[in-house]
């Protein structure tokens, strides 16, 4: 049994994960953690982890950077491991995450689903050949109107996947709209679009002479991350002190 403490249990994928807790035989949520009890939950909340006094075996974040030092810090005190969820981090934080993976369990993915962490894969195949042969590359993103960070970290994500396969030559570009110029060989395009309750759609574009290959993920449910938040959890019971990430959990299923 993977007893496991909630961070952010009250908002849209707090809710979810508990909803999908629940139907699992081999795991349970023993506490919450959220700025406000709705008084809904069947386990006990508290405002801030530091208050959280029970036993758990691995922590999921899927709340705000704001809280991030404080959920590492439990984390390394406390030896539990930490599944973090959230994007948006700073440049600082990002280091401050590796610096806690020397000391405690770290699974930090920018998305949970195993489509997603599939689909970075298949880009880096797919920049061996295309990108190789002069393809220029794009990614589009899209969410939901509250979505308060952009790109998305996934974008980000398959991005750095692109890149890294090709050595790291791209310089990535945000907004053209000040741009009174030829797109650079060298540039890799990511443009965010939000509107509606659009959950998460990710396309990578890799653009040739005469021919277009578009590799495409559409999320129709926040549920494909729950579960692979949930698997993460249980994946992470009793690792040691190390950076994981989805490829880790993919690979022991």
């Amino acid at each position: 049994m993977t007893r496991i403490i909630m961070s952010g249990c009250n908002g849209a994928m707090g809710r979810t994960i508990t909803d999908i807790v629940k139907e699992e035989e081999d795991a349970v949520i023993v506490a919450g953690i959220d700025i406000a009890d709705s008084g809904e939950n069947d386990y006990p909340v508290f405002p801030s982890i530091s208050e959280c006094n029970l036993e758990a075996d691995a922590i999921i974040d899927f709340s705000t950077p704001k809280i991030l030092e404080e959920i590492l810090t439990y984390s390394e005190e406390k030896k539990i491991p930490v599944v973090l969820c959230t994007t948006g981090y700073t440049e600082e934080q990002l280091a401050r995450i590796e610096e806690a993976a020397e000391r405690t369990a770290v699974l930090k993915s920018a998305n949970m689903s195993l489509g997603i962490n599939t689909l970075m894969k298949l880009v880096q195949d797919a920049a061996r050949v295309l990108a190789a042969e002069g393809f220029d590359v794009e990614i589009v993103e899209k969410h939901h109107n509250q979505k308060v960070d952009a790109p998305s970290g996934t974008a980000l994500a398959l991005a750095d996947s692109v890149n890294e396969a090709m050595g790291n030559p791209y310089e990535y570009v945000y907004d053209r709209s000040q741009r009174r110029e030829k797109r650079a060989q060298k540039e890799l395009g990511i443009s965010a679009v939000r509107g509606g309750t659009i959950v998460g759609d990710h396309d990578v574009i890799f653009a040739g002479k005469d021919e277009v290959v578009t590799f495409s993920h559409t999320a129709y449910s926040k549920a494909v991350f729950g579960k692979g938040a949930v698997s993460a959890a249980k994946f992470l019971k009793g690792k040691t002190a190390g950076r994981y990430d989805m490829a880790d959990v993919i690979a022991a299923n």
